[in-house]
């Protein structure tokens, strides 16, 4: 690869406060093409910022009367102007009469077969268009053989044009001290099982509270539920269900938590729980190990994939059995020690050499690959 590549980037997903798995990923592909001597130029709308100055990293606001014309019209005009020499979007789609090579991202298919909701025409109409996005595509890259084997069977892609490629964990992500500070921030009072994440249907929520119900008695006297993420609509559902299971004096939330606070909150955590129904990824699992927390995640998606053994897994769908995987990890101190040296241990194959450096190589190969 040549420090002559000008790498066109999608990057509506990076707004402030906001947080989210897509922007974690489209920040650590961009700190890598400014480590690597790229021109990178970040496309977005009025809402978008850059959290960080990087050296050759700039941001393109483009303009539009609505999102098909942002993509189809606004974007394709200003990578012939800004003479990209490839494009990588974070989502299933992109440009498709772009003057470059353009390399989409599909983390997952939910926006197509969204677990447990039924829209047949809807998907229809989304999965020709997810199809019409990836054959006219240079190449695609998923974060797990899970999502690969979906976007295969779904999507009607070969093989060889699809690269699996975990996302990349940020260097922020490290053992860090609970300090006094984070704890009145955000009403922490440890020792506490943590999720960390959206509260949508599949990240299975409830059944984590029926599950934390049904603790012993001693344990959950013990350990609070810190439910941390910032989803209002969502929140009300969550304060509802735990106070009809009595356990509404046990269960904090937070709400959104500051990126800088994020890596200790982690870290004070007895045990964090990532209980997904899917996952195309799951990369609070990911984090949580990397900053030393013991992990029980469900045995759904992607999740085996990215904790293998450096954690517990349960049945998404058997409150009794993530109950028992939780019990487990709290009440053996030695269990939870190993665990969390698996945790460190593993954290290092998800360093951005070996993930976001591994994307820039395939939108080198791509870029020099131009006629």
């Amino acid at each position: 690869m040549t420090s002559t590549i000008r790498l066109g980037v999608d990057g509506r997903e990076l707004r402030p406060d906001v947080r989210t798995g897509i922007g974690r990923y489209l920040l650590e592909v961009v700190r890598a093409a400014s480590a690597a001597g790229w021109t990178c130029i970040v496309y977005g709308d009025a809402g978008v910022r850059l959290p960080v100055e990087l050296p050759g990293v700039t941001l393109r606001v483009l303009r539009a009367p609505a999102t098909p014309w942002w993509d189809q019209v606004s974007l394709p005009r200003a990578l012939g102007r800004d003479r990209v020499s490839v494009f990588l979007s974070p989502y299933y789609k992109g440009p498709l009469g772009a003057p470059c090579p353009v390399v989409l991202t599909i983390h997952d298919l939910f926006f197509i077969g969204y677990p447990g909701r039924r829209r047949p025409v809807y998907d229809l109409l989304m999965t020709a268009l997810a199809r019409l996005y990836a054959r006219r595509a240079a190449a695609i890259i998923t974060d797990s053989e899970h999502s690969k084997r979906s976007i295969m069977a779904r999507l009607g892609v070969r093989s060889g044009k699809v690269s699996v490629i975990p996302v990349a964990l940020g260097p922020e992500f490290k053992p860090t001290p609970l300090t006094d500070a984070v704890r009145t921030r955000y009403g922490l009072a440890p020792p506490y099982i943590l999720y960390v994440g959206n509260f949508k249907p599949h990240k299975n929520l409830p059944r984590l509270l029926r599950a934390y119900a049904g603790l012993p008695a001693s344990l959950r006297a013990e350990h609070t539920l810190v439910l941390a993420g910032g989803d209002p609509e969502g929140r009300r559902s969550i304060e509802a269900l735990a106070a009809s299971l009595g356990v509404g004096a046990r269960v904090v939330l937070p709400g959104r938590i500051d990126d800088g606070d994020l890596p200790a909150l982690y870290a004070g955590a007895a045990l964090f729980v990532l209980p997904s129904l899917d996952e195309g990824f799951g990369l609070p699992a990911l984090e949580a190990m990397a900053c030393g927390a013991p992990v029980v995640a469900s045995n759904r998606g992607a999740l085996p994939e990215v904790v293998a053994d450096a954690g517990v897994m349960a049945d998404a769908e058997r409150e009794t059995d993530i109950a028992t995987a939780m019990a487990r990890v709290l009440s053996d101190e030695r269990f939870g020690d190993d665990l969390r040296r698996r945790g460190l241990g593993r954290a290092p194959l998800y360093a951005p050499e070996r993930t976001a450096g591994r994307v820039l190589a395939l939108l080198g190969d791509l870029s020099e690959a131009r006629p």
